[in-house]
């Protein structure tokens, strides 16, 4: 007939799909699909209706973390770094501040134009009167962010959102010997929790902080207190934000994040900085040693960096609202401490708080 023949590759070589895009695809549709259920619930519980606890399973804690969020997040980090030409800045960034409400008010430099890249524009500082640390209280709020959860720790366990709990020796890892952490030690007990109180009659007490993506991304020290010790987690990247934090049992342990304990004037005292989607970049001002989102990943690992040494018995002292460290995106911050049982929190589940302000006192 004169006509050319077609010669066609067998379908195997044509669709070469491989284990790792099946998880790809399949993992991210779902994450997809859970980011629309979150949507529904903040907007059901606007309208004021509370909505019931619906845990995951364990199928769907693996699908999710088959997500490559580490890879996504080094990539996304890299991207944050690129330097965006002067005549793009302004759109970029004005399009975030939309999206998020961000207020630029209160950023140290206001023009858009002065920040080179977005990461740059994620860690800005802001003017000096925007925080005033308040002197009233003994600990204050560390970060910008929404309160998930506050209150006592009760059976080694704490609460990340309403409902939903995760181990407190999971969270903190084994416990640091009292040498390290230059206090005196506890009488012994069987609960992981009673072995962290230092004092008698001093109870256990936590508060998690969720910082969204349009949030001041640094944190600063909650009070008076000496950094003795440093613990990372390297983990997944999950997403932390509210919904996701009430579906995930544990999240909290599931994810990278680096954990510094040490004392304050009534005891034990921790703040965790808790990594995330995007957020894989968690930064300790005094701690250079720190690196985070490393490929060299070891699942159910940790490592210890000890800040008392001969040359320095008293470990990192760090007086209230002093800088400590950032995010480059948004994340959570959680903080586990011993205190008198009079002891009391000045916050309502849910509310907004800005660094500075009043989280309780005696």
């Amino acid at each position: 007939t004169g006509r050319k023949k077609l010669h066609t590759a067998p379908v195997g070589q044509v669709f070469r799909l491989r284990p790792f895009h099946v998880l790809v695809a399949t993992g991210g549709g779902y994450a997809g699909y859970r980011k629309y259920e979150d949507y529904k619930l903040e907007q059901l519980e606007k309208r004021g209706i509370e909505v019931p606890v619906k845990l995951a399973s364990e199928w769907e804690v693996a699908l999710y973390k088959s997500v490559p969020t580490r890879l996504l997040s080094r990539a996304w980090g890299r991207l944050n770094q690129v330097e965006l030409p002067t005549w793009l800045r302004k759109p970029v960034y004005s399009l975030y501040i939309w999206t998020f409400g961000v207020n630029m008010k209160e950023a140290a430099v206001e023009d858009l134009h002065h920040y080179r890249n977005l990461s740059e524009f994620f860690r800005r500082k802001l003017k000096p009167q925007a925080r005033p640390v308040c002197c009233l209280h003994s600990v204050i709020s560390p970060s910008d962010g929404k309160i998930l959860n506050f209150g006592q720790v009760k059976n080694c366990e704490v609460e990340q959102v309403k409902g939903v709990t995760y181990s407190l020796e999971s969270f903190l890892g084994p416990r640091i010997c009292a040498e390290e952490l230059h206090f005196s030690q506890a009488p012994t007990a069987n609960s992981f929790q009673h072995q962290l109180v230092t004092k008698e009659g001093n109870e256990l007490y936590h508060c998690v902080i969720y910082l969204a993506p349009g949030d001041y991304h640094c944190f600063h020290s909650p009070t008076d207190w000496r950094v003795s010790h440093r613990r990372h987690f390297p983990g997944s990247l999950m997403s932390v934000n509210p919904g996701v934090a009430r579906w995930i049992k544990e999240l909290f342990c599931h994810n990278e994040r680096v954990v510094l304990t040490g004392d304050w004037k009534h005891g034990f005292f921790s703040l965790t900085a808790v990594g995330a989607t995007n957020v894989g970049s968690i930064r300790i001002y005094f701690d250079q040693d720190l690196h985070t989102n490393s490929p060299c990943y070891s699942k159910g690992s940790f490592n210890d960096f000890s800040f008392v040494s001969n040359n320095n018995k008293e470990g990192i002292p760090m007086r209230k609202g002093e800088h400590l460290g950032e995010f480059n995106l948004g994340s959570t911050i959680v903080l586990i401490f011993e205190a008198p049982k009079d002891f009391k929190f000045h916050l309502k589940a849910g509310q907004k708080i800005r660094f500075g302000e009043a989280l309780g006192s005696l």
